[in-house]
């Protein structure tokens, strides 16, 4: 998933840090070797050399649940998460391991005329819960979504290695690039305090506190480049056109119970633009807060009850 991962321990003596350490470093590993799109042997590569293919095929578990789980946020925001971004990505410049089938030349953009591809009942996907088989009707990144479940799988290994996160006495906070999940004792008396950092100013422009959950945010501080024609783009793309959206937006940051929807969230409310977020996320009850092109950070009311300080405020 091309994320550092950092692992804050609270009340853990320094062997039981260091094995739930190895035990957490692990189950990401095994993750990143099932969901990654970077990694030749990964194992939604070798499904994306498959796509459009309408018999389904035995997966592992994790790629079969994160494709299960793609399929719902989809749903979910009525198309405005979209895992079959893959093909513009790549014609965008953002490559991927090689998808080709043995004895089949590698073409640059060759995913492009599968976006927003359907099997004929309508479906990207098609899944046999007996086997654990899928097929998908056109390749698929799954970077939109993939973070936050291999959080919320790797929380409950946490649960498992450190039993006092679920009494209070001990605590975790576990970190992949823009996503975080915190739960139990906190360095310091009260919620975890959990810094957004403005991509305009470089520096934090707010803090927000989190008992138990998460906070994941979708930037163009990260991922933005320039294609071989010049123009300056970024990673989150809009299925509607394959083309970068968000308008007037740098970052939305969302924070609730799970790290996968938080996730989604994040990335459908950054496609919605600095005019559309605000509507959007109230409506959806979320605690959202987003930074405009000029450095403003602006936030829904549940965002502002979690807020500990903000820059503009102080």
């Amino acid at each position: 998933m091309g994320s550092p991962l950092r692992l804050t321990l609270v009340g853990v003596d320094e062997p039981r840090a260091a094995a739930t350490w190895t035990r957490v470093s692990d189950t990401i590993e095994d993750l990143e070797q099932a969901l990654s799109r970077f990694r030749p042997t990964a194992d939604l590569v070798t499904l994306n050399g498959r796509a459009g293919d309408p018999a389904c095929a035995p997966v592992q578990a994790a790629l079969y649940d994160a494709l299960a789980a793609a399929d719902r946020a989809w749903r979910r925001t009525a198309g405005a998460f979209d895992p079959r971004v893959l093909g513009d990505l790549e014609r965008l410049g953002y490559r991927g391991a090689d998808t080709s089938r043995p004895g089949e030349a590698s073409e640059p953009g060759k995913m492009l005329a599968s976006r927003a591809a359907v099997f004929p009942d309508g479906c990207w996907l098609h899944r046999d819960p007996r086997s654990r088989s899928v097929a998908i009707a056109a390749p698929v990144d799954l970077g939109g979504i993939g973070k936050g479940l291999a959080l919320r799988w790797a929380v409950a290994v946490l649960g498992a290695a450190v039993p006092g996160i679920a009494d209070g006495t001990a605590g975790a906070l576990l970190e992949a690039g823009g996503d975080l999940v915190a739960h139990g004792l906190a360095p310091q008396p009260g919620p975890w305090l959990i810094g957004i950092e403005s991509p305009v100013a470089n520096e934090e422009i707010a803090v927000v506190e989190l008992a138990d959950g998460a906070v994941c945010t979708s930037s163009t501080g990260v991922h933005a480049w320039s294609t071989a024609d010049g123009r300056a783009v970024h990673h989150l793309l809009d299925p509607r056109t394959g083309e970068p959206g968000g308008g007037g937006l740098v970052s939305v940051t969302v924070a609730g119970p799970d790290p996968a929807w938080a996730e989604v969230w994040s990335k459908s409310l950054f496609l919605e633009g600095a005019r559309g977020i605000g509507p959007r996320a109230r409506a959806l009850g979320l605690a959202a807060w987003w930074i405009r092109e000029d450095g403003v950070l602006e936030m829904t009311p549940a965002a502002r009850v979690r807020t500990a300080w903000s820059a503009a405020e102080a």
